[in-house]
């Protein structure tokens, strides 16, 4: 599959540059997608862009504008705004190299391939790539998307580069602005050692093919259900009863797990029985006769 670019330009290091391409690293989530429909008619209803004095206009004619006081704009055509360069526009200038632990998770944002653009590029691209690797830190840089600048963190990944927007400050709320009401009271310890063993019998490593989207799932059977003229069964709701003595649930729960296991054996043993049972009994065999 040929995948398009969502930006092309230059990857620069000091004063070694090559052309370059960045794809999303990502599809779009979700493989259900829901059109607006009339009930009363089964059509599908379109958007019309309309001025609300002179009614339907078309997209075609329109242009982005910047309000500066209540229905007060400050028109811009694609052309002046395209017409503000900055080096970022065409180019991934890589200003600073910090160790990856540095950058809070929080402002990480979404994540890209880069690739070198062209055979002519394979070279440059090699060796800015390799350098990278070989510092073991996150290379960060500047890009205009989207009519805005963003910061770049590139790390090698496989034969190429991972890019990932990381969000500006201004963009990240403070922590202590929802943690506020937190208590800061101590936690019970006997509770916390309840909680830290039902986290060992959960450890395991991650593997994103085991986190499927069941929403979606359930949305593909309920429209399979109804194709073929089934009226969806009802759900029962989830049960929200409050949880009023915390060390018997913590207890329950480690135990849930140790009785599942225990379950499981006997079950099986259970099963390993009444197939034997069910199982014809052997034949005698007939002595010849002497």
């Amino acid at each position: 599959m040929a995948y398009r670019p969502s930006w092309q330009g230059h990857l620069k290091l000091s004063l070694v540059t090559c052309p370059v391409a960045m794809y999303t690293a990502t599809n779009a989530a979700g493989d259900v997608h829901f059109n607006l429909i009339n009930p009363e008619t089964n059509n599908r209803i379109k958007m019309i862009t309309t001025d609300p004095d002179t009614g339907p206009i078309e997209r075609s004619k329109l242009v982005k504008g910047y309000e500066v006081s209540k229905g007060e704009y400050i028109l811009l055509t694609d052309d002046e705004i395209k017409s503000v360069k900055l080096e970022s526009t065409k180019t991934i200038d890589i200003e600073r190299f910090v160790a990856g632990d540095e950058i809070d998770r929080l402002y990480w944002d979404n994540p890209y391939y880069l690739a070198p653009d062209g055979k002519m590029a394979q070279e440059a691209f090699g060796v800015i790539r390799t350098a990278m690797e070989k510092s073991g830190q996150i290379a960060l840089g500047r890009i205009v998307m989207a009519t805005r600048e963003r910061i770049l963190a590139l790390e090698p990944r496989g034969k190429g580069i991972l890019a990932y927007t990381i969000r500006s400050d201004a963009e990240v709320r403070k922590s202590d602005e929802i943690f506020a009401g937190i208590s800061d009271d101590k936690a019970d310890a006997g509770m916390i050692a309840i909680a830290e063993k039902i986290i060992e019998q959960r450890e395991g490593p991650f593997d994103p093919s085991q986190f499927v989207d069941r929403y979606e799932k359930a949305l593909k059977d309920l429209i399979e259900e109804k194709k073929k003229g089934h009226k969806p069964a009802a759900v029962a709701e989830p049960d929200n009863t409050n949880v009023i003595d915390l060390m018997a649930a913590l207890r329950a729960s480690l135990e849930g797990k140790k009785g599942a296991a225990k379950s499981g054996a006997k079950d099986a043993a259970k099963d390993d029985k009444a197939a034997a049972k069910k199982a014809p009994a052997a034949k005698p065999r007939a002595r010849k006769a002497g």
